[in-house]
């Protein structure tokens, strides 16, 4: 367990370890985690420019406005998109690229509206689209950017990391599995696929993180019975299992900016904050101390022994390139439509 009072000293050496002006995008920032760690990046770092990428304009609005009063200095952007799409994905970070010759920080943890097995009109599983799909376009399409920043270069993809699974690589898509089944597939195959696009960048940190249990605007929506089931679950014990939406924050800003979770081949200034009495590199998902791609838990802590053993499996089988193989061929699938 990385402790709250350790992060909570690293997150306040952000603005003397790197310059002002760091470039952030966050999908899914208009509520929940991205929402809030938003928020902890702008009142944490120094004339800060941040990409809000979502759905709600109401929302945008009235968390650029709490932003602002975090850090005045700040430039807070609003970019209105279904990312479930990927058509829509090239169109945001297309505009990005148009204003932006670098980017620190992408930050993905865009949730699901739906668990019913509903497709997306290019033919994805709606929750696998954003999940998986999306956010291995986002980071395709912005890898280029986020290698040249000249200090901070890291991407964190929100979902499941630490608690890989069983995977199905006849159905990547996840078109037949229960959810049970595919919650555990997808991990996997997001932590895989974060191993595939880091082959290509070992100047950049990669982050697969499992934030534990925290009570979001997502529990609210309609999933069924299982909603229902989430709601009196919170409802009965949230006050002993629940992780605070502020420490929520503290930690993925952590995540964000610790040389805890180094680039492969960093660089003092891309390493990250290093607290001397507390920064001890962490083990990557391959094993290795520093290896440049994390899949860690709600305690900032790399995955279990059994996660990574699981994982070790799946790379001997070579299905790290079979994933990235598979994503890259239904990109080709959906441009040609």
């Amino acid at each position: 367990m990385v402790y709250l009072t350790d992060i909570q000293t690293s997150n306040s050496q952000i603005a003397t370890t790197f310059p002002p002006g760091l470039v952030a995008v966050f999908v899914g920032g208009t509520s929940g985690i991205g929402e809030i760690t938003l928020k902890k990046f702008a009142e944490y770092t120094r004339y800060p420019r941040a990409y809000i990428v979502g759905r709600s304009q109401n929302a945008a609005e009235r968390i650029i406005a709490e932003c602002r009063i975090l850090n005045p200095e700040g430039e807070y952007i609003f970019i209105k998109a279904d990312v479930s799409l990927m058509r829509n994905v090239d169109k945001v970070c297309d505009e990005i690229k148009s204003k932006e010759k670098a980017v620190n920080l992408l930050f993905m943890s865009a949730g699901f509206p739906s668990i019913d097995g509903a497709e997306t009109s290019e033919g994805l599983v709606l929750l696998s689209a954003l999940m998986i799909y999306s956010r291995a376009r986002f980071v395709q399409n912005l890898l280029p950017i986020i290698k040249t920043a000249s200090s901070l270069r890291r991407i964190i993809t929100v979902a499941g990391g630490g608690r890989e699974g069983q995977i199905y690589p006849d159905d990547y898509p996840a078109r037949h599995l229960s959810l049970i089944k595919m919650r555990a597939h997808s991990i996997s195959v997001i932590t895989l696929s974060m191993e595939a696009l880091a082959k290509t960048a070992p100047e950049v940190s990669f982050i697969h993180d499992y934030p534990g249990t925290v009570k979001t605007s997502l529990m609210d929506h309609d999933l069924g019975i299982l909603g229902v089931i989430l709601r009196v679950w919170i409802l009965l014990f949230g006050w002993y299992v629940c992780i605070p939406l502020e420490e929520c924050g503290e930690r993925h800003l952590f995540l964000a900016t610790s040389a805890r979770y180094a680039p492969k081949e960093g660089g003092k200034g891309a390493d990250g904050v290093n607290v001397k009495s507390q920064t001890t590199v962490a083990k990557g998902s391959n094993g290795e101390v520093g290896s440049g791609v994390y899949s860690v838990g709600s305690d900032c802590e790399s995955g279990s022994a059994a996660s990574l053993k699981l994982l070790e499996e799946y790379r001997s089988r070579g299905l790290v390139e079979d994933v990235g193989n598979h994503i890259n061929g239904e990109f080709r699938r959906i441009m040609r439509e």
